[in-house]
């Protein structure tokens, strides 16, 4: 009897091991036509994240009954289930298979929007690296991801330029003046490589910003700090840029849109009426590009010939 009980432990081990090493095989198939159809990594790491996600939840991916009994069965949120459908959608058709997708409802919620002073004060407080790539994403409003390749050929020191030549999602290539705060908190930068930012990977130095937001708020005293994540940068800029210019099609340029539809999810109705605003005056040219430079709005000339620019607080 014993002899029977362990023949089939052995039976039930191999089993087990020719199911893993069949998963990991369809996975690494994958993952490679992924990269064939031109897929960015951040995309073809999503996918897989997600469908391996299913697997280890206890999903047969073999079965698309035996997916939607576990995506049913999880206590995830609406967009993650969103997300879990997608990759295994591809992963289907990647394989030649087919199924009936759940319904999944995504209700958008409105972005967290920050103060300018809450940016500011993760800016001065981060390290030389950490403070140089948020000042940029907050100047520019580009992707994390995008900003994270960014190459030092990419930025021009003579004429504060930087170029974006490797968009996301199919987004335009687009050129940004950049402040002089920001060229000098750049070039103090250690030059490791041909990358800005060096080549460590993105979603660890995500990890790393997300335990220094967090000392940061307790420091600070201030929990919504916690809310402001990359992606919030890019609200902010698009939000404050459609406030000052009320152009859709200048935000629309500024993001890298090709579908306006998107950038109006950006560009918040957000009522400023109310706020409070700094006053500056400038009576030099000198004067007035180191006010815009610094985020400061014109506002008219004076008969003295002094010019009065305005911040929100």
């Amino acid at each position: 009897m014993a002899e029977v009980e362990t023949r089939t432990e052995k039976r039930a081990a191999g089993a087990t091991t020719h199911a893993e090493a069949d998963l990991k095989g369809k996975l690494v198939t994958f993952i490679w036509e992924l990269k064939k159809q031109g897929l960015k990594d951040r995309s073809i790491e999503t996918y897989h994240q997600y469908t391996l996600r299913l697997a280890k939840c206890g999903a047969d991916l073999r079965d698309p009954e035996s997916v939607k009994e576990v995506i049913a069965q999880q206590a995830w949120s609406q967009s993650t289930k969103a997300l879990a459908i997608s990759s295994y959608s591809k992963f289907l058709e990647i394989n030649g298979g087919t199924w009936i997708p759940p319904k999944c409802k995504i209700i958008r919620k409105l972005p967290f929007i920050p103060l300018e002073s809450e940016l500011d004060q993760l800016i001065s407080g981060a390290n030389r690296k950490l403070a140089a790539f948020l000042q940029l994403l907050k100047e520019t409003g580009m992707r994390y991801g995008e900003a994270w390749r960014l190459k030092w050929i990419d930025i021009d020191f003579t004429n504060h330029t930087l170029t974006l030549n490797e968009p996301e999602k199919y987004g335009k290539p687009r050129m940004f003046k950049i402040s002089p705060t920001l060229l000098a908190m750049v070039q103090v930068l250690p030059k490791q490589s041909d990358i800005l930012f060096g080549t460590q990977n993105p979603r660890n130095y995500g990890r790393i910003y997300l335990r220094y937001r967090k000392r940061m708020a307790s420091k600070l005293q201030n929990p919504r700090l916690t809310k402001i994540t990359f992606h919030t940068f890019r609200h902010w800029k698009a939000t404050m840029e459609y406030h000052k210019t009320k152009d859709i099609l200048h935000v629309m340029q500024l993001l890298g849109h090709r579908d306006i539809n998107t950038t109006l999810l950006y560009t918040q109705l957000v009522s400023f009426e109310s706020d409070d605003y700094h006053s500056a005056v400038a009576k030099t040219t000198e004067k007035a590009e180191q006010l815009v430079e610094a985020g400061f709005e014109y506002v008219c000339t004076t008969p003295q010939d002094v010019m009065l620019f305005r911040k929100r607080k």
